[in-house]
C-alpha cells in the first residue's frame, strides 16, 4: 500500500545577526491547522522601526496578495519543544523501523535555519535534545520492554563531503567509499563499517565519535555550518518464535539524514574551499529537488537519482520500501525571505511523494542468524 511522505516544517526564533539587523518577522505559524503563512514585505532589508525580531505578530499588508500559505502534517513555532517535535514527527517512524519497516528521518533548509538543532539538538540539556538522541532512546526503551523476542541492533555513520563517500566510524576516515547496487537489497556503500551496539550510551558514544570526523567550517551566516551531508543509519533486527515454533526474522533499517544547508555565496561569504564545497552542496541539493520534482510530476518515467551520491543513497527513502519523514527549517526573518520561500515550495512539493514501505521479512544478511 502506499503512503505520502510526511512533511513538517519548523520555524527557529530569530538569531541574533537577524535581531541586530532589525529585520521584520515575515513568517506566521498556526499550529492547530498546520499552516505556516509568509508575506513579501516590500521591504526585506532591515527596518528599525518594526518589533526587531520579537515573536509577535506578522505584519500585515495591505495587499493581500503578498500573503502565501502552505498547509503541512505538522508545523512547529519558535517556542516549540525538541520533546513535541519528536513526538508527533519521528515517533511514528521509528516505532515501524521496530516492526521491521524501513524509515528515514531527514532535515532541509538553508544554512543557520537549525536542521543540525532539530537533528542532533544539544548536550547541554536533557530537554535540548534532537530527534536523533530521542530516537535511540525509543529504540532500546522498546527493546527492554519485549524480551521475549531476540534483538540486535547495529549502526553506520558516513558523510558525504564534495561528491565522495567518507566513514565516519571507519579507521581510515579519508578514504573514499564506492556506492553499489545490490538486486536484492538496492544501493550500498561497499566496505562500510558497522557495529553492533546494546544501549543508548553505545550508540550515542559512536554517534558523538562520528560528529567529530565531520566536515564543519564557519561561514558567515553560521559559526559552525555543516559543510557535509551525513547519514547515521540504524538496522534493528528481530527474531520472534512464531505459534509453530519457527523463528521468524524481520529487520528495520532507519536512516537519520542531516543535510548541509543550501546557501548563497553572496551572503555566506563562501571563498576558496568553502566555495567549493557550497557549489557540491547546492549541485546535490538540487539533484535532490529534481528527484522530488520528477516524482511528483506523474509525467516522468525516469528519476535522476544518478544524479548525486546523496540521491543515490536516498532512493529507497523518495518513492521507494521506506516510511518518510522530512523537516522542513525555516528562518523567521525577512533577510531571508527568498530561501524561506523556496524552502516551503520544496517541502510542499515532497508531500506529494508516494512512497511503499514493506515489512523487511527474512532478511538474507541477517546477523541474527549467526
Amino acid at each position: 500500500m502506499s503512503e505520502s511522505v510526511i512533511v513538517s516544517v519548523r520555524c527557529r526564533p530569530f538569531n541574533e545577526k537577524e535581531k541586530q539587523g532589525g529585520y521584520k518577522k515575515i513568517v506566521n505559524i498556526d499550529t492547530k491547522l498546520g499552516q505556516i503563512s509568509i508575506i513579501n514585505s516590500k521591504d526585506n532589508s532591515n527596518n528599525n522601526n518594526n518589533n526587531n525580531g520579537s515573536t509577535g505578530s506578522l505584519n500585515k499588508d495591505k495587499n493581500e496578495e503578498n500573503i502565501k500559505t502552505f498547509t503541512f502534517d505538522s508545523v512547529f513555532d519558535e517556542d516549540c519543544k525538541q520533546i513535541d517535535v519528536y513526538n508527533q514527527t519521528a515517533r511514528n517512524i521509528i516505532d515501524g523501523v521496530l516492526n521491521g519497516f524501513n524509515g528515514t528521518v531527514f532535515a532541509y533548509g538553508q544554512t543557520g535555519s537549525g536542521k543540525t538543532f532539530s537533528m542532533q539538538g544539544s548536550k547541554s540539556s536533557p530537554e535540548l535534545r534532537g530527534i536523533i538522541p530521542n530516537a535511540f532512546d525509543h529504540i532500546f526503551s522498546h527493546i527492554s520492554r519485549t524480551t521475549q523476542k531476540k534483538w540486535l541492533v547495529r549502526v553506520s555513520y558516513l558523510e558525504i563531503y564534495n561528491e565522495e563517500i567518507k566513514d565516519l566510524l571507519g579507521k581510515d576516515t579519508k578514504k573514499k567509499l564506492e556506492l553499489k547496487e545490490n538486486p536484492e537489497t538496492g544501493v550500498y556503500v561497499k566496505d562500510l563499517s558497522s557495529y553492533v551496539v546494546k544501549s543508548v550510551e553505545e550508540i550515542d558514544n559512536l554517534m558523538t565519535k562520528g560528529n567529530k570526523n565531520r566536515a564543519v567550517g564557519a561561514t558567515l551566516m553560521n559559526a559552525e555550518s555543516s559543510r557535509s551531508h551525513s547519514i547515521f543509519t540504524i538496522t534493528v533486527e528481530c527474531c520472534d518464535t512464531g505459534i509453530d515454533g519457527k523463528d521468524h526474522f524481520y529487520a528495520g533499517k532507519l536512516h537519520l539524514v542531516d543535510l548541509a544547508g543550501s546557501e548563497r555565496q553572496s551572503k555566506t561569504g563562501a571563498t576558496g574551499e568553502r566555495l567549493k564545497e557550497a557549489t557540491k552542496i547546492n549541485l546535490s541539493l538540487s539533484a535532490l529537488g529534481n528527484c522530488i520534482s520528477a516524482l511528483v510530476d506523474g509525467k516522468s518515467k525516469h528519476i535522476p537519482y544518478r544524479d548525486s551520491k546523496l540521491t543515490r543513497l536516498l532512493q529507497d527513502s523518495l518513492g521507494g520500501n521506506s516510511k518518510t519523514l522530512m523537516i522542513a527549517t525555516l528562518s523567521p526573518a525577512s533577510y531571508n525571505y527568498d530561501e524561506t520561500l523556496s524552502t516551503l515550495r520544496y517541502a510542499n512539493r515532497a508531500k506529494n511523494i508516494k512512497n511503499k514501505p514493506k515489512i523487511n521479512e527474512d532478511p538474507k544478511d541477517a546477523m541474527l542468524r549467526e
